[in-house]
């Protein structure tokens, strides 16, 4: 059984990462046949890119090198750091404005993981559509698909 898989590859510097992080994303998603139709799971992506990369650049004082990878069943949304220290789920008194990005990446993925490495960790979430599908075919603009 062959399996195709499609993906992008960008990294964000602290300086203006989260925003970019999020646009650049959105873009990326445009391209797969049931983002149009699953605007919900498009949003939820867009939010764990936002709490992956903002997790980078405030807690491990690092550029967030984002993957974003297609196989045909899950969307799958990797941010590496350059600190290896594992992230914890805290529980923010109330008022406080941080404190909740992994319980809202726990929350919105269907899966979710971290890799620890020499240079650091990779935190990973994995984002099943409902309609899924193949991912798109040869007329679509290879440029669009990487960067």
């Amino acid at each position: 059984m062959a399996v195709k898989a499609m993906g992008w590859a960008h990294s964000f510097p602290m300086s203006k990462g989260v925003r970019a992080g999020r646009e650049w994303t959105r873009r990326r998603l445009e391209s797969l046949d049931w983002a149009a139709t699953e605007p919900h799971t498009v949003d939820a992506i867009v939010l764990a890119v936002s709490e992956l990369i903002t997790n980078a650049h405030i807690h491990a004082h690092s550029d967030a090198h984002l993957v974003l990878t297609w196989d045909g069943d899950c969307l799958h949304v990797s941010v590496h750091d350059e600190d290896p220290t594992l992230p914890r789920q805290r529980e923010p008194e109330p008022g406080e404005v941080s404190g909740r990005g992994v319980a809202i990446v726990r929350k919105l993925a269907d899966e979710w993981g971290i890799r620890c490495q020499r240079q650091g960790k990779t935190v990973t979430a994995c984002f099943r559509p409902v309609e899924g599908g193949p991912a798109p075919g040869p007329d679509v603009d290879p440029d669009r698909r990487t960067e």
